[in-house]
């Protein structure tokens, strides 16, 4: 295993919960912990959590004294705080508080409700050391709990405290007594002669009843600390490990890794099959209502866009767990097909369709195991998903062009023409509207659909398939703006991508005149701000001519208005190519109506994945990437690709943001035409913003700004992780097994790149690869050319 030297100042994210790879998880009573390697109050290394928020904070961190010098501070170590070995559920790492005395700490957390720690310290002097070691606890308990305090149990010294509850309680070998010091610890006096080391375990446990934590936290002192700790090693060589010329980059795809692995929550019930929560910090874990039913959308489910993200981080390593992800949702499919868009540990369903990524899934998993029975097992349900979402709950208009339900859907609810929630968005009817993305979606997963059908002879769908495909393809094509080098959202019904425009607007109800002729039909939105946050009871009236030259009076009733705080919208179900006038009832006299043509010209990342699909011909390839995607002016920031064009100067607009996951499948779209040096900028550009995080804040997050790298949203959140898989797909290599690996193209990096994996070794120059099999054996490709490297 390789041992890292990370201090304070370099890349770190250290947070330590149950790894659902030990044994099953607690999905509603999970204690989250995270390690900081300085300040806080009182400034120390501590193990730090809130019990999801059943307490204000834990605090546990050594304290050491020596004569009159005291430390529990890591500025005032000798040796600083060094992270060697990071686990989803493990950390060790070593410093010295005074000249000569070396100490180890290993954190691990067995259980959902158990977090462990071993101490070893070591005189490396040459003369005996007499000092106190002490094991220190601060509670900020919630009203009515207790602070942590030193009691008896069974002629044991203990620490106890209540909070929210629960009965956090502290248990040490050793023999320790209470301390004297300023904070409640357990102290244990230490003689040391040259070279003489001493070793204690501690445990931390918090259950319904102080004596149920007492009992838990001395069994698990019984448990084998190095028979533990083997088993971890063992299971984590098959992360893979990268060396770069950039160590920063090495730590944060290793600290991803252990992130993605360590969101992995389950199974229940309700699923299955593990399944994976957006971010696991000390806040959360913990449901009131005892089913996760109250849990945030942080914690209520997993949607199709996720996994596939996060099964490019923890391939090949854990297969399996993929592949459960992937069963959770064909788990539950309903008839015709139906594939909730996000089934929850809890039982939480989004109720509407999944976005259209399984089968690309199916094939991130099936590439790494070769399983044929896999994809026998998967390929029907996988077929019938697709398949529904060609019906007419999805295919509104019956062209064989689904649209999105609602912008979560899509993968991007901040969307400028369709949010729901943001005033700087026109917040549009996204059902009323289709969209590239979607047929670029579909294009993709019925691709993988026909390979799957023919890797498994099962050949009849293929024509069916093969024409659905063909009327996305021309879809997509019609869409393509020449001038703005870029795929367009069109109307669902007249297949235009108008400009937005304010027809008309006023106070209060009554009668807006327009009288407006346009070249081509065009969809109204009616736009509505009140002065409070509560709904109006709205009644619209659109009088004019149809598409087809016929006149009509559209009524919009107030249940189609969706609102949210103080803004209200509605879509007009009708097409116009004339208005004449609006009439609008149930305003107060302040509040302020707009009537607009509907803005389908706006530009986002999610039209840039026909790229990512392989719809585009070379040409129209090349100007996307060049004049689109790489263009300074439009996508292409610092930190790589914004999620759109930025035209707004306030800092923490939703345009300004990079989304990894998108960022990771446009990438994926660079490469499959053969821009390697443009997806190596590309991970350039995202690892420059991940890194200066993980440096300067000490986690990941949600999204990056992009122009200057900052972290926006939460810490540590599945979307904000290292792009593994891009790096290996843009590096050209792609691991199956230990004795099997697929090669194309050269090193784009400006450094030598070795890739370990279960003691396969990769050595990727520019010009060669030289590749170590773990019995010794060794081969060297300098081929640029697509090749499969196997040991006979």
């Amino acid at each position: 295993m390789r041992k890292w030297n990370l201090k304070s100042g370099d890349p770190g994210a250290f947070t330590l919960a149950a790894d659902v790879r030990c044994g099953p998880t607690d999905y509603t009573n999970d204690h989250i912990w995270e390690l900081t390697l300085k300040g806080g109050e009182p400034p120390s290394l501590a193990l730090q959590t809130t019990f999801g928020l059943r307490a204000r904070n834990l605090r546990l961190f050594p304290r050491f004294v020596e004569g009159d010098t005291a430390v529990s501070d890591p500025s005032a170590f000798d040796k600083p705080p060094t992270v060697h070995r990071f686990y989803p559920n493990f950390l060790a790492l070593s410093f010295s508080p005074f000249t000569g005395i070396d100490v180890e700490i290993e954190y691990w957390v067995p259980e959902s409700q158990i977090v462990a720690g071993r101490v070893t310290i070591t005189n490396s002097r040459l003369t005996p050391r007499n000092f106190r070691f002490e094991w220190a606890a601060t509670l900020s308990p919630a009203e009515g709990g207790q602070r942590m305090a030193d009691t008896k149990m069974e002629a044991v010294t203990v620490l106890c405290g209540q909070t929210g509850g629960i009965f956090p309680v502290i248990f040490m070998t050793g023999g320790p007594e209470v301390s004297s010091g300023p904070y409640p610890a357990l102290s244990v006096e230490l003689d040391l002669a040259p070279g003489a080391r001493r070793q204690f375990t501690w445990i931390h446990t918090a259950l319904d009843t102080q004596e149920a934590s007492f009992e838990t936290a001395r069994h698990t002192a019984t448990r084998s600390w190095e028979a533990e700790t083997a088993r971890l090693d063992v299971l984590n060589a098959s992360l893979i490990d990268i060396e770069t010329g950039d160590p920063d980059w090495d730590a944060a795809f290793a600290l991803a890794q252990k992130t993605a692995l360590g969101l992995l929550i389950g199974p229940t019930e309700h699923l299955p099959h593990p399944s994976f929560v957006l971010h696991r910090q000390p806040d959360q874990g913990f449901s009131r209502r005892g089913d996760g039913s109250d849990y945030s959308h942080l914690w209520d489910g997993q949607t199709a866009l996720d996994a596939d993200f996060l099964a490019s981080l923890i391939l090949p390593a854990a297969s399996r767990l993929a592949q459960g992800l992937l069963e959770n949702f064909l788990e539950n499919q309903k008839q015709q097909g139906f594939v909730d868009w996000k089934p929850g540990l809890g039982g939480q369903r989004g109720r509407m369709l999944a976005t259209p990524i399984l089968a690309n899934l199916a094939w991130r998993i099936y590439q790494v195991t070769e399983d044929r029975s896999f994809l026998e097992e998967v390929f029907p349900k996988l077929l019938n998903f697709v398949h529904a979402w060609f019906t007419p709950q999805q295919d509104r208009d019956g062209d064989g062009l689904p649209e999105w339900a609602h912008p979560m859907q899509s993968g991007l609810e901040d969307h400028p023409a369709f949010s729901l929630h943001q005033p700087w968005s026109q917040g549009g009817d996204i059902t009323k509207s289709e969209s590239p993305s979607l047929c670029a979606l579909l294009y993709n997963e019925i691709q993988i659909l026909i390979r799957m059908a023919r890797s498994t002879e099962r050949t009849g769908p293929i024509p069916a398939l093969e024409a659905l495909a063909d009327n996305l393809k021309s879809a997509i094509a019609a869409s393509w703006n020449d001038s703005a080098a870029i795929y367009q959202n069109w109307d669902r019904d007249t297949h235009f991508s108008p400009r937005g425009e304010v027809l008309s607007e006023q106070q209060g109800n009554g009668e807006l005149l327009l009288q407006r002729q346009f070249e081509q039909p065009v969809r109204l939105l009616i736009r509505i701000e009140t002065s409070e946050e509560f709904a109006r009871q709205v009644t619209v009236f659109i009088h004019g001519v149809g598409a087809s030259e016929t006149h009509r009076v559209e009524r919009i009733p107030g249940d189609q208005f969706r609102w949210h705080i103080g803004m209200g919208s509605a879509s007009s179900e009708r097409v116009y190519s004339s208005i004449e006038h609006v009439e609008i009832s149930g305003l107060a006299d302040d509040d302020k109506v707009s009537i607009q043509v509907m803005d389908l010209s706006g530009q986002d990342h999610t039209l840039l994945l026909p790229l990512w699909a392989g719809v585009p011909d070379q040409d129209q390839a090349f100007e996307l990437v060049k004049r689109t995607i790489t263009d300074p002016e439009k996508f292409w920031r610092d930190f790589g690709v914004s999620a759109c064009p930025l035209r707004s100067d306030i800092d923490n607009h939703p345009c300004r943001t990079i989304h990894i996951p998108w960022n990771n499948l446009i990438g994926e779209g660079l490469l499959a035409y053969g821009y390697r040096d443009e997806a190596a900028e590309l991970v350039k550009r995202l690892m420059a913003a991940i890194t200066l995080n993980l440096k300067q804040e000490r986690a990941f997050y949600r999204n990056y700004q992009a122009d200057t790298g900052s972290g926006i949203g939460e810490r540590n959140a599945l979307t904000g992780l290292a792009p593994l898989g891009l790096f290996m797909a843009t590096l050209g290599v792609r691991l199956v097994s230990p004795t099997k690996i697929l090669l194309s193209g050269r090193n784009p990096f400006p450094w030598t790149v070795t890739v370990r994996y279960r003691g396969l070794s990769i050595i990727r120059e520019f010009r060669k690869t030289r590749i170590v099999f773990p019995g010794g054996q060794t081969a060297v490709v300098k081929s640029a050319e697509p090749q499969i490297v196997t040991l006979e």
